[in-house]
């Protein structure tokens, strides 16, 4: 369904009351205006109309104007006709107000007998031409001029103090009629109009001017020449159709061609007046960010034509369900936005978003497949989170990521998650320099089993900031990941891992290890490829290399994840399942994973000696592991009672302070080979006096 156009669109109730009772004053005071004009002219014993010659040829080009009018097709604009306000000033400075409102009215009368839908707007912009013609006819008269059919102003009395006099009047004719129809028909908001339609309003000015600069040479033919006055229409309508085009260029700037809803454009504009507004009235707005997910599988699998049928229904839907006076437009792709222009909390708009999320509930049937449109919102409200619409759009942009990685619906911005504030964009400058210079280190931290044997290391980013000192991983991880530096990050810690796997098992020590990656690493198409590539460059065997994962990789796009992942298992590659209890259903992810261990998340086993609840997650957790054939991993073991439980509870090895901090790679070897290192065994060597008692604390941080 197509929208109204920007320029259009429902405004609000106190607007509309307004436009009503101004459109009611209008029509009643221009029909009460002529009814007397003509009433007093009557009396005279004055005609109306010119008669003989010039009123035909006066008539004949009031009707081919119609007929343009009528043949255009289009609705008309605030602006109105420009041929038909050079035809009514002439009739004004030629024959008096009363039959140029005549005019006027005929070509109201006409047009809206041929077009009935738009008889009320028809009525207002009559009533308004009727306005400026009383408007500029009283300007004439402060000029000595009092025109009428019985004493035309002829051009032969014109001379150059009849200049200003012209002007003057022409200028106040169209000032007083476009600034009424812009009342009558301005875009809800109030305050200045949108971009797009100021420029238009330049242009509707400079035509208007040309157009009205006509009018004094149609008197002129209309006196000495009436036959030819009708080859005015030529003029007038080539310049009426500029006039037009200067319209629909405007609205066509801020509408989606497809959905036919606003843009990007008309939202700033419209928020820009929104805000001002609430401003004014010390209240808040708030913007809504509103992105379909998995969005792109439509079109993979039905195709772009189909995906542009979902968005035309989506856009229906999403219109429906606008609470209030909400305003809705389309940013692009599947990116929707909602204004609230008066909310009053974040928690208000909040929940005003979930509402709108809520409506996409029901199916929708497309091609006969009935499908279930998800989405998530980000929410940004005036003043707390922005004071301008790009501020406002942006931070709605960063709620919105937010509540897609969460699949949280809808979710307000919080700065402390958003990257893009200066101290964190300046972090993320400092965390590319450093990839480049090299001052990202890797730390190894030992997995070690309950018989004393390492079962292996994990790779663990460190990095020392000249200023900041260290920064913790979570921070500049998370940096990366919602950067695009992520894939490269990836990258840095495989050469480099897989390069001291490499000098290690030149040294003699064979011991498998581990590297995190990021669910935007698998998801990209020849990452299997390319650290199959990676291992034959280094020469180290595909079994010294495992990669954790989370169960956050069949989340997204859980097809390509599964390529991948039996692309990396069928080079040889083996899978660790991390933060396993952490994910949205961790079961059903397990099954279709092919992981060989499974990770425990330290958050269970930090409470494991002291909860009894935690305690029972960890049995049933193991068990279920080990009837798959899986490995199981506690992380974050700091204490002997939880080392005890964990043996108890059949666990196969452990990781955390109690065993090791993560270490820099030289301590590491030296680490390795106080546990001499079985340099035969390509598995996890044996601890030196392997003992079933938990290790003694290590000292260091």
């Amino acid at each position: 369904m197509q929208s109204p156009a920007p320029g259009r669109h429902a405004p609000p109730r106190d607007q509309a009351a307004r436009s009503r009772w101004l459109g009611t004053a209008l029509i009643g005071g221009a029909a009460l205006a002529v009814l007397l004009g003509a009433i007093r002219l009557i009396a005279d014993g004055t005609a109306l109309f010119p008669g003989a010659e010039q009123g035909w040829a006066l008539a004949v080009l009031t009707g081919i104007i119609v007929g343009h009018l009528v043949a255009l097709g289009r609705d008309r604009w605030w602006g109105g006709s420009g041929s038909g306000a050079a035809l009514t000033l002439a009739m004004l400075l030629l024959y008096g107000w009363v039959p140029a409102a005549l005019v006027s009215l005929a070509v109201v009368t006409l047009v809206g007998t041929v077009r009935r839908h738009r008889r009320p707007q028809a009525l207002l912009h009559g009533a308004a031409d009727i306005t400026g013609i009383g408007a500029a006819a009283l300007v004439l008269a402060l000029w000595g001029g009092h025109p009428s059919v019985a004493r035309p102003w002829l051009p032969a009395g014109w001379d150059a103090a009849a200049i200003p006099a012209l002007l003057c009047t022409a200028l106040v004719y169209l000032g007083v009629t476009r600034a009424l129809l812009w009342l009558c028909f301005a875009p809800p908001g109030g305050g200045r109009p949108p971009g797009p339609y100021r420029a238009a309003l330049l242009r509707q000015g400079s035509v208007g001017v040309a157009l009205l600069g006509i009018a004094p040479l149609i008197v002129v033919v209309a006196v000495h020449k009436p036959v030819l006055v009708p080859l005015f229409a030529v003029p007038l309508i080539a310049l009426d159709s500029t006039l037009w085009i200067a319209r629909v260029r405007a609205e066509e700037q801020l509408l989606d061609p497809l959905t036919g809803l606003p843009n990007r454009r008309w939202l700033l504009d419209r928020t820009r007046v929104a805000l001002a507004e609430a401003e004014r009235t010390g209240s808040r707005c708030a913007l809504v960010l509103i992105d379909l997910d998995r969005f792109r599988w439509v079109n993979d699998t039905l195709g772009h034509l189909a995906g542009d049928r979902l968005l035309l229904r989506i856009a229906d839907r999403l219109q429906r369900a606008l609470p209030g006076d909400a305003e809705t437009a389309r940013l692009g792709g599947d990116e929707f936005a909602v204004l609230l222009p008066t909310v009053a909390s974040a928690t208000s708009a909040q929940r005003a978003a979930r509402e709108i999320l809520a409506s996409f509930a029901a199916p929708l049937e497309l091609d006969g497949m009935p499908l279930v449109v998800e989405a998530s919102a980000g929410v940004a409200v005036y003043p707390e989170h922005a004071t301008e619409p790009e501020g406002l759009l942006r931070r709605a942009d960063v709620a919105m990521y937010t509540a897609k990685r969460n699949r949280a619906g809808a979710e307000v911005y919080e700065p402390s998650r958003d990257i893009n504030t200066p101290g964190r964009l300046g972090l993320l400058g400092d965390l590319r320099r450093a990839l480049d210079t090299g001052r990202i280190t890797l730390h190894y931290q030992p997995k070690v089993g309950f018989d004393g044997r390492v079962a292996g290391l994990e790779a663990l980013l460190r990095w020392e900031h000249p200023v900041r000192g260290r920064v913790p991983p979570d921070q500049f991880i998370e940096l990366a990941e919602t950067s695009g530096l992520m894939p490269r990050l990836t990258e840095y810690v495989l050469e480099t891992a897989l390069g001291q796997v490499a000098r290690w098992r030149e040294a003699g020590i064979t011991v498998p290890v581990a590297v995190n990656v990021s669910p935007r690493d698998v998801h990209t198409p020849g990452f299997a490829g390319a650290v199959a590539a990676r291992l034959a460059r280094h020469g180290v065997p595909a079994g010294s290399l495992q990669l954790e994962i989370t169960e956050h990789v069949m989340l997204e796009d859980p097809q390509q994840a599964a390529d991948t992942l039996a692309g990396l298992t069928g080079h040889g590659v083996r899978m660790s399942l991390d933060d396993f209890g952490t994910g949205y259903s961790s079961l059903s992810h397990l099954r279709r994973l092919p992981v060989s261990e499974l990770k425990i998340d330290r958050s269970f086993v930090a409470r494991l000696a002291r909860n009894a609840e935690d305690a029972e997650i960890v049995r049933c957790t193991v068990d279920l592991a080990h009837s798959l054939g899986l490995v199981v991993v506690a992380e974050g073991v700091e204490d002997d009672q939880t080392w005890e439980r964990l043996r108890d509870l059949g666990c196969d090895a452990v990781q955390g302070w109690l065993v090791s901090p993560a270490m820099p790679a030289a301590e590491t070897t030296a680490w390795l080979r106080a546990r001499r290192t079985d340099a035969a065994h390509d598995g996890p060597p044996p601890l030196s006096g392997a003992t079933a008692a938990p290790p003694a604390r290590r000292a260091g941080p």
